[in-house]
């Protein structure tokens, strides 16, 4: 094929498959996936997510100079190309596809396992046939340094706060961190395999709780998948009140991670005040919702709850009066020079590393990569609404905060207006059972949030995969915290917010 052709035009429309909504899905043969890899290095395709089966592998792309979205699959039994030789994002979630489906990626850069620890009673435990239990716990190899005077660090993965567990192995010259290396896996519950079989309504609830602190985007992502796959659509009314859900979630998210960033640079005033604001907005939500998080409200079809007269003068008023007292705040991190010493060009993320793994959230936008999902591709009720992206070129923890302080401005922009002009009408429409496979692109606080889901004709759940942003974020963490001092990790670290939860299925 000559040239770079377009991602639509590369596929073989001849082998697309029917009932893939709402963006087409190819079959490819081995030579064709490998031809897709050579083509992926010298294209300006991003890899949106990889994924697997019993015997299939998946990968979904974007092309960024149309911004066409398109699956492609392999049928493979054992084996299939790696895609990381080309897209190194591509590399831990080929290990765990590997830890989980016994599929071994040829050519893979770092073949040691990721989710599996040597501690399930299976191993391969989705695979097509059951495979030997492991040996035992397995000693992790973590990649050498070599230099003169360097020490190791281990932290975690217990850690003194209290927050999901993860390992961090520090190698350090002094306090300059040489090389970071994480090891995850440890909040790995099985809820990919949980998922098959179950119906559209159960399969909802474990959507949910992939990530508890992005549980209405998750939410949203579902439901929008399901209803790909089954062609159905929910109510505008629907539409617009998942998207007040999704900016609460929003703001309360960004307000304690500014508050938390602020803390670790020994600055605890703005995390009380940030706490603060973010339980007004938590016990808002208990009051109008039932639910301090707001779990279970989004399904397939619509939303389980609505707003009255009360509850939107009392989420009107929440918003009139944490406008002033957020900008303050502001103010206060802006004229706070000791604070801003430590966040200025602390962590700095690489654009040429953002852009090459496709991440998204407050570390894309703070590196130069200004993709949204509630504008591209875009879903309803954003399409009616100007969502403000802010975009920087520092990539460093400053700038982190500063996306956050953007986007919580627009999101209560967002909420008002939403209240303002909320439509009316059902809030839900039965989904209708039949078979199908849906996709969806979903914005939540860290990111671009990738569902597919796969339902049988007597519409259960065949096969669902959600992909977390931090998949995508975790290994620039890597990147950023060389060349730091080791007591700023925690500062780095807490600017990223990664989901351990989200990333370890």
């Amino acid at each position: 094929m000559i040239g770079n052709p377009s991602l639509l035009d590369y596929l073989p429309d001849a082998r697309r498959v029917a009932l893939h909504r709402p963006w087409p899905r190819f079959l490819l043969d081995e030579a064709g996936w490998r031809h897709l890899v050579r083509q992926l290095g010298v294209s300006d395709w991003e890899l949106l997510g990889v994924w697997a089966e019993a015997a299939e592998v998946h990968c979904a792309l974007r092309d960024e100079t149309t911004g066409d979205i398109a699956v492609a699959s392999l049928a493979c039994k054992d084996h299939y190309p790696s895609l990381s030789p080309a897209r190194p994002a591509a590399i831990r979630l080929e290990r765990a596809i590997r830890d989980l489906y016994g599929l071994v990626p040829e050519g893979i850069e770092d073949p040691r396992p990721w989710l599996d620890h040597g501690r399930w009673p299976r191993r391969a435990p989705l695979a097509a046939t059951r495979h030997d239990p492991p040996a035992g716990p397995h000693r992790y190899k973590f990649l050498p340094v070599e230099g003169n005077g360097l020490h190791q660090i281990p932290v975690g993965p217990v850690h003194a706060g209290i927050i999901e567990p993860g390992h961090f192995r520090f190698h350090a010259a002094g306090e300059t961190v040489v090389r970071l290396e994480e090891r995850l896996g440890y909040q790995h519950k099985g809820i990919e395999g949980l998922m098959a079989g179950r119906t559209v309504a159960e399969a909802a609830r474990l959507a949910g709780r992939v990530s508890g602190d992005s549980t209405v985007a998750y939410a949203i992502a579902f439901a929008r998948a399901v209803e790909a796959a089954s062609g159905a659509e929910a109510p505008p009314r629907a539409h617009w009140m998942r998207a007040l859900l999704a900016e609460l979630e929003r703001v309360a998210n960004h307000l304690f991670d500014i508050g938390a960033i602020c803390n670790d640079a020994a600055f605890g005033l703005m995390l009380a005040e940030c706490g603060a604001m973010r339980e007004a907005i938590l016990q808002a939500n208990a009051r109008c919702f039932g639910h301090r998080l707001l779990m279970d409200l989004v399904v397939p079809g619509g939303v389980v709850c609505d707003v009255t007269r009360e509850t939107m003068a009392l989420l009107g008023g929440l918003v009139k009066d944490l406008r002033p007292r957020f900008e303050e705040l502001v103010n206060l991190y802006d004229e706070s020079p000791s604070l801003l010493d430590r966040t200025v060009g602390a962590g700095v993320t690489a654009a040429t590393l953002v852009h090459r793994f496709g991440a998204g959230g407050f570390v894309g936008r703070a590196a130069s990569r200004g993709l949204d999902a509630r504008r591209q591709p875009g879903y309803p009720p954003y399409d009616d609404l100007d969502v403000a992206v802010p975009v920087y070129a520092e990539g460093d923890v400053h700038h982190r905060v500063l996306v956050r302080i953007d986007e919580v401005r627009t999101s209560l922009d967002l909420i008002r207006r939403i209240l303002d002009e909320m439509p009316g009408g059902p809030l839900h429409r039965p989904i209708p059972t039949r078979g199908g496979e849906g996709m969806a692109l979903v914005e939540g606080f860290r990111g671009e949030i990738l569902m597919w889901v796969r339902l049988s004709e007597v519409g259960r759940v065949v096969r669902c995969h959600p992909r977390d942003p931090s998949w995508f974020q975790w290994p620039l963490l890597e990147a950023a915290i060389e060349g730091n001092i080791v007591a700023d990790f925690p500062l780095c670290n807490k600017s990223f917010n990664c989901s351990y939860s989200g990333h370890d299925l």
